[in-house]
């Protein structure tokens, strides 16, 4: 066990508390695959527990004055900033990614929880007017309800503070079913917002079995929204089983991000910028690029430097000085990596560089980039979710565009060129919801996030985000 590693448990009422059952997972530290500490497992009797919590916080949080609301989400965010350093540490350990890396995902969480505060002072209706002169019709916005929230493991922070930031500023209660394997950085969020004197029931915190706890609280009439951050296939169920029961749900899905490097582009900062996007959390990024389209007379050019720019990666322990590219996860995703390289060499592409695991103890893998590949490789196809790139030329940006869009994913594509034409062509052509011109993702809290086609539904980001946790209802008065 490492000392500076909690216990995690079940967030209930604003009560920390075991599960009814006393039964828990071990937490292992993906760079050394070590036990370091263990996480409460839910149960059917604490799932309901938490369920009336939600309601009970809801009935409080919808009737408290949007004020109020904004002084205790901006309360958290202070406190998550103050913690910052210590709740990156325990990110790290149980999650891989370089402690700097952590140390801004944690920071960023503030801030993104503090843009939806003030965004939730914004939440207007409007007086339409009416065809009776004597009427008064109006436009309420209510929020929807508790909301259910199901967060990956890849950013453990991030992910939850852009579902808790949009449900408490419109009024919603908020349970989240966080991952088991990054349970302590989660915990650490949420006792931010308790510590900041929200009420009992508002937000709600419990780990388990994913597939018990999905389907019981999706089903569940306490829960009147769902949103999820997670695989496609798992998201196309759990949007499945919401519509059975006429959930509203946002998806925050699967990607296979295409980089088109045209033929007038910058490779210098192409490979700087998305080079840096690349092997950001080992690959481990919904929004993660991984096909590279390259004009034919720069593939080349940009392959070599792409390999350079992977091999001064510094591999190692995320809590080391220095380290710039973490351990995977688990080991699912050291296997999976293997199964990808296998696949590109059989089909006759080159890897110039990495391409196995590093060492014999954690998760590690080595940054690979693999070229000549077809576009029936497995890499073409699937998502990676880790430090692998593909490199494929083209000789017409419609070409490139073309296959950039052959996929059933479309959540987030990036572009490099000089030319104000091709930036037309791509805006109007590429498809996706989030595109990148000449730089590396920046996700702010004010912008959109979210994919359409396979990659999800809604948006996590923006004012537009808001409207997901919002009922919209038209009152019409007569004779007062």
């Amino acid at each position: 066990m490492t000392a500076s590693y909690p216990n995690v448990q079940l967030l209930i009422a604003n009560e920390w508390v075991d599960a009814a059952s006393g039964k828990t997972i071990d937490v292992r530290n993906p760079a050394t695959g070590q036990v370091i500490g263990t996480v409460a497992h839910a149960g059917i009797p604490d799932l309901d527990r938490a369920l009336a919590a939600a309601q009970k916080g809801f009935e409080v949080w919808r009737d408290m004055s949007v004020y109020e609301r904004v002084a205790v989400m901006r309360r958290a965010a202070g406190l998550l900033r103050e913690r910052a350093d210590s709740i990156a540490r325990l990110l790290t350990q149980e999650q891989g990614k370089p402690l700097v890396e952590a140390r801004g995902e944690v920071n960023a969480g503030a801030e993104i929880i503090e843009w939806f505060a003030d965004e939730g002072r914004r939440v207007y209706g409007r007086i339409v007017p009416g065809r009776n002169v004597a009427a008064q019709q109006l436009v309420i916005k209510e929020p929807v309800g508790p909301v259910a929230a199901f967060t990956p493991w890849n950013f453990p922070v991030n992910q939850i503070v852009r579902k808790i930031g949009a449900a408490l500023a419109t009024g919603c209660s908020f349970l989240c079913k966080a991952p088991e394997e990054t349970p302590a950085a989660p915990a650490a969020l949420l006792r931010c917002f308790v510590d900041a004197g929200i009420p009992p029931g508002v937000v709600g915190l419990v780990f388990g079995n994913p597939a018990e706890i999905s389907e019981y609280l999706i089903p569940h009439p306490v829960i009147r929204k769902v949103t999820f951050t997670g695989s496609t296939p798992v998201g196309k169920q759990l949007a499945a089983l919401a519509g059975q029961h006429m959930k509203r749900v946002t998806m925050e899905l699967g990607g296979h991000a295409p980089v088109i490097v045209a033929e007038d582009a910058d490779v210098a900062l192409a490979v700087k910028a998305a080079g840096a996007a690349k092997f950001r959390n080992a690959g481990q990024v919904c929004i993660s690029p991984t096909r590279f389209l390259v004009h034919s007379s720069l593939v080349n050019e940009f392959s070599k430097a792409f390999t350079q720019h992977a091999q001064a990666l510094k591999l190692g322990d995320g809590l080391a000085e220095g380290t710039t590219l973490g351990p995977l996860a688990n080991p699912r995703r050291v296997t999976a990596m293997a199964k990808v390289v296998e696949d590109a060499r059989q089909r006759g592409a080159e890897v110039l560089t990495g391409g196995a695991q590093v060492g014999e103890a954690g998760n590690f893998f080595a940054p690979t980039i693999i070229s000549n590949l077809g576009t029936d490789s497995d890499l073409f196809n699937n998502e990676p979710f880790g430090p692998i790139a593909g490199i494929r030329a083209f000789d017409r940006l419609e070409e490139a565009i073309a296959e950039a869009n052959r996929l059933p994913y479309g959540l987030a594509a990036y572009a490099f060129t000089k030319s104000f034409k091709n930036v037309q062509l791509l805006s109007s052509k590429v498809e996706a919801g989030m595109l990148w011109i000449n730089q590396p993702a920046t996700p702010s809290a004010e912008l959109p996030f979210g994919g359409i086609k396979d990659s999800g539904y809604g948006t996590e980001g923006g004012p537009e985000a808001m409207e997901a946790y919002l009922n919209t209802k038209a009152v019409s008065v007569v004779g007062i």
